[in-house]
This record gives structure tokens, C-alpha cells and sequence, in this order.
């Protein structure tokens, strides 16, 4: 258990670093082999992160591994310029939820301030959890909805959260430095306290202050109902 704790431990830095690299990469020198090679680490980072969420963290690691050769192949080449972070650099863990149902541009601006703040860890609200929340099932499911969001940038990890929901829990097992809601989850912010405590966390709780406008997944679900 130890030694699993330690390889996820280590797959979670390469990720790290290289979220906190790319942000400063610089093309110096732009061909199309250039650009290809980029997605090509981009597409790396992104099974890093999946093979993560999927607990094959030694994977994950390849997967980084390969990334950083390219990256450092480029910048040898003079193709682009970028900054590794600093030894002893710390992103913070920011924790979100929610239901993600139908993804839209206002999920996408929560998660990319959520980013901002640090590496995201989204806790997905299980189908059942939905359905009795909102009397509705949700229109994708929460693996469907777990797959589109492990394909963001701006997302580290996808948990697919428990039935009933368990804030401890969560908590307990993303250790996160901040705890970022939604402008309408305001009626969290007691829970959330009350889990920290019982968890031992010192966790910053933060709030978006507005959503962008005109963006909601329940106007877009009426808007397809009524074409």
C-alpha cells in the first residue's frame, strides 16, 4: 500500500511539472513538425492523466516521461522555450464538483479559473445522485460524463463521487489545498466546513463569484426539448 501511495504519489509530480511547463511553453520556431510534436506531448499528458485516474500510475509515468523527452528535444533543437518549475515547487490541489451534464461553455470557464488556482480534481456526481437531486436522470451517464472531462486540459483527475455522498471521503482522499464552488453553491459552504473539520483539512474554501451568462445546461435542455 505504501509503495502505491508513493508511485501515484510520483506520477501526480510528472503531471505537475508538466501542466506548470507547457502554461510557459514559447514556439520559437514554427513548421508544421513543431506543431505535431506538440500535440503529441499534449496527447501524452493527457494519458498521463488517464492512466492516473485509472490507478496505473507506473503507466501514467511513461506517458509523462515521454512527453518530457519531447519537449527537452525541442528546446535542444531551438524549436521552443519553456521553464520546468522550480524543485521544491507545490501546485495546489483544487478540489470541484458537480454534475457536468452536457458540457458547455460555463463549465468550461469554472474549470479553467478553477486551474488557475492550481491542478483540478473534479468529484462527478453519480447518476443516482442526480436523480434524486433533480427528480431526473442525468442525460449522460457518469461514465460518459467522466470520459469527456478527463479529455480537458484544465482537468488533472476525474473521481466519480459515492451514492450517498460522502464529502469526508472525497476529502480524505484528494487532500486539496482549495476547495473551489460554483456561484450557486453557496449552500455547500456549511458542509464543506463541517467535513474539513471532521477531516483534519485545512482546505481554503472559494467561490466563482458569477457564471458566464446565457450558459446553463437546464436552458440548453429545454432549448433541444423545444426545437
Amino acid at each position: 500500500m505504501e509503495q502505491e501511495a508513493k508511485c501515484k504519489n510520483n506520477a501526480e509530480k510528472y503531471i505537475a511539472n508538466l501542466e506548470e511547463a507547457t502554461k510557459t511553453l514559447q514556439i520559437q520556431e514554427e513548421d508544421k513538425t513543431v506543431e505535431q510534436i506538440i500535440r503529441l506531448v499534449n496527447d501524452y499528458l493527457s494519458d498521463a492523466r488517464y492512466y492516473l485516474s485509472q490507478n496505473d500510475c507506473l503507466t501514467s509515468i511513461a506517458c509523462s516521461s515521454y512527453a518530457e523527452g519531447l519537449l527537452d528535444a525541442l528546446r535542444l533543437l531551438g524549436k521552443v522555450d519553456f521553464s520546468w518549475p522550480q524543485q521544491g515547487h507545490h501546485a495546489k490541489r483544487v478540489l470541484v464538483g458537480g454534475v457536468f451534464d452536457i458540457l458547455h461553455p460555463g463549465h468550461i470557464y469554472f474549470l479553467r479559473k478553477a486551474r488557475e488556482l492550481g491542478r483540478v480534481y473534479v468529484v462527478l456526481a453519480k447518476d443516482q445522485t442526480v436523480l434524486e437531486s433533480k427528480g431526473r436522470p442525468p442525460v449522460l451517464s457518469e461514465n460518459e460524463r467522466a470520459e469527456i472531462l478527463r479529455e480537458l486540459k484544465t482537468v488533472t483527475e476525474v473521481i466519480i463521487g459515492t451514492y450517498p455522498p460522502d464529502f469526508k471521503k472525497i476529502l480524505e482522499e484528494v487532500k486539496p489545498d482549495i476547495v473551489f464552488l460554483g456561484p450557486d453553491q453557496s449552500y455547500l459552504v456549511p458542509l464543506i466546513e463541517k467535513s474539513l473539520k471532521e477531516a483534519g483539512i485545512s482546505a481554503e474554501i472559494k467561490q466563482l463569484d458569477k457564471r458566464l451568462e446565457n450558459y446553463s445546461s437546464t436552458r440548453i435542455k429545454q432549448s433541444i426539448k423545444n426545437s
